[in-house]
């Protein structure tokens, strides 16, 4: 079903790595969710205000919220596929991030109202239900049309690989849960109609799990917007690439940063033969560069470090070092180790990357590398790096 809409309403509808296509996708995933929800509203309102149910009403507003946050994803597709301009050079593709915020912050601020109403109906001991079986089929169609949204999310949001719709999808999931609940609670009130507090406590705890949920997602789209590794799998294809062409030594000090799905940009250091021409090693720089901008879409940018392979201690004393790192801490890694030979001793100068949760301290680090050393004449020149990527 999802791929016939797909067919019928995007041309290319393959090419998610086009703006254009993607912004598509988002589109036809947000106006299905506008329709849905819309209806969904409006039943549940008219039967919750006919039968005086709380948790129906309470129900009816969650879907008011996904009806708005429906148009949001749509505002935040729309938006982010401007392109670049002067004030935005890297693009508006971050939109999007905010505009799943943006629904996730609904889902809070909904989740409390809901909570608090509930809790003020418990004890003020309000209760007016008169259920009917058009409440059932409502609230049983709800959620058949619910676990078909969520499914619709999910396919679109996995195939273009967006934020918002892994926030739809999950606000969809938890609609099921919370009307699922309604609907239980409804029937044990209908056929036991002593048990007053029923429609306010089912109310109460739809309202904790909206809120719940709304917490966890607002992590999850945040985390974008603040800066987060790229993709594991894109960052291994990337490295294997740069790695398999003839003249690429070794490696190092990848950083990748994000503006959004379709626009990512990497740098790293490649280690060359420093006595091979630098016109020759360079003209290799440009045609990786190239390449991998034309199959991954990434714009990659490359510092070429020159290595002395003639030096046949470099390799021996790389291997020393890397075994002392590595007693400290299995996850530390060294690069970019080169000797400058003075009249009285030879520095040996290098980079230690070190991941964000390391134990050891960068003194401590120095002092064990510097120790055994010391009896040489070495001089331990040492570099510190963070693990971007993870």
């Amino acid at each position: 079903m999802i791929t016939l809409l797909r067919k019928l309403f995007i041309k290319d509808y393959q090419n998610v790595s086009d703006k254009k296509v993607r912004e598509k996708h988002g589109l036809l995933a947000s106006i299905g969710g506008i329709i849905i929800n819309a209806l969904l509203f409006s039943f549940k309102l008219l039967i919750g205000i006919i039968s005086s149910s709380m948790s129906i009403i309470s129900d009816a507003i969650n879907n008011l919220t996904d009806f708005l946050s429906c148009f949001v994803n749509l505002f935040g597709f729309k938006m982010s596929s401007k392109p670049a301009d002067k004030e935005h050079p890297f693009g508006h593709q971050r939109i999007e991030y905010i505009a799943g915020l943006i629904v996730c912050i609904i889902i809070v601020i909904i989740g409390v109202i809901l909570g608090y109403t509930s809790i003020m109906n418990l004890i003020n001991q309000e209760s007016n239900l008169d259920l009917s079986i058009y409440a059932f089929i409502i609230l049983g169609g709800s959620i058949l049309f619910k676990i078909l949204l969520a499914l619709y999310n999910y396919k679109i949001g996995k195939i273009i690989n967006s934020v918002a719709l892994k926030a739809s999808f999950i606000d969809s999931i938890n609609d099921v849960v919370s009307t699922s609940v309604v609907l239980i609670a409804s029937l044990i009130q209908y056929f036991y109609p002593s048990l007053w507090y029923l429609d306010s406590s089912m109310s109460l705890i739809v309202s904790v799990y909206i809120l719940i949920s709304g917490i966890k997602m607002l992590k999850e789209t945040s985390s974008p917007l603040i800066g987060t590794t790229i993709d594991k799998e894109i960052v291994d294809e990337i490295e294997k690439d740069v790695r398999s062409y003839e003249g690429i030594l070794g490696i190092h000090d990848l950083i990748a940063h994000s503006y959004g799905e379709n626009k990512i940009f990497v740098t790293l250091h490649a280690e060359v033969d420093g006595y091979v021409s630098t016109f020759v090693s360079h003209e290799l720089i440009d045609k990786i560069e190239k390449e991998v901008m034309e199959k991954h879409n990434i714009l990659l940018t490359i510092h070429m470090d020159p290595i002395d392979t003639k030096n046949k201690e470099i390799p021996i004393l790389e291997s020393r070092i890397t075994k002392l790192v590595k007693n400290i801490d299995e996850r530390l890694s060294i690069h970019d180790l080169r000797m400058v030979s003075g009249e009285h001793n030879t520095n040996i100068i290098f980079d230690i990357v070190l991941p964000f949760d390391v134990k050891t301290s960068k003194e401590e680090i120095k002092k064990i590398i510097q120790d055994d050393f010391k009896n040489e004449n070495y001089t331990i020149v040492i570099n510190f790096d963070s693990e971007y990527i993870e």
